[in-house]
């Protein structure tokens, strides 16, 4: 459990420094050519960068403070390991998917390729509905064969810790959304490009989540 935290501390660790460095490494006089090459720029990326850091850091934590509670409760004598359904395997090579799709998506959208954006956002979409609804169908299994959360405190901590995580993707999905009108209505590529930029940059985050949520299942 340790490891998870450590790991949960250093997923954060490097967020932080690379949003950081994204935010501020400018120097002054790029900053002012870049004002006045495009002072009407329609997104302002940088408070958003910024608010997304700050969120990934009190995602981060509660997790981690979730986990905690993780480890202190396994202590306790009534604890006995469940199994994981075997859907879980499935969902997390789709979200790893999801997330590479996005990425992929970023890439053009950074270069300018317009056209590639669409089915990018479309399919990332796809993958993170199969996803959840993955889980959802473990929930279901769990239920199906009585392993209800009352049944056992690792069945309770299954369902909270797969349901936050579920949660935490819910609202990444509202901003995809909000990304993929804006794509769909045809609006300028720079509002798209950061929108689609900060949308990746959550994907990434919420499937390091995951893996870290899912190896301390398979392991405990």
């Amino acid at each position: 459990m340790e490891i998870g935290l450590i790991v949960l501390a250093t997923m954060l660790a490097a967020l932080l420094g690379w949003l950081l460095k994204a935010s501020f490494n400018t120097t002054p006089w790029i900053a002012e050519e870049a004002a006045e090459v495009d002072y009407q720029a329609p997104f302002n990326a940088r408070p958003k960068l910024v608010a997304l850091t700050t969120f990934l850091a009190v995602a981060t934590s509660f997790f981690a403070l979730i986990l905690s509670a993780y480890s202190l409760r396994m202590e306790l004598g009534d604890w006995v390991p469940m199994t994981e359904p075997s859907v879980l395997w499935t969902n997390t090579g789709v979200l790893i998917l999801a997330s590479v799709v996005f990425q992929w998506t970023r890439n053009h959208a950074v270069n300018g390729n317009a056209a590639r954006i669409k089915p990018g956002l479309l399919l990332t979409g796809a993958l993170t509905t199969a996803f959840l609804a993955g889980q959802w169908l473990a929930w279901q299994e769990l239920n199906a064969s009585g392993q209800y959360m009352t049944v056992n405190p690792s069945n309770a901590f299954f369902f909270l810790l797969t349901g936050l995580h579920g949660l935490h993707i819910l609202g990444g999905m509202y901003v995809w959304a909000r990304a993929t009108i804006r794509t769909l209505g045809g609006r300028e590529m720079d509002v798209v490009k950061h929108s689609v930029e900060l949308c990746t940059i959550y994907w990434h985050f919420l499937l390091l989540v995951w893996l870290v949520l899912f190896g301390l299942m398979l392991s405990t």
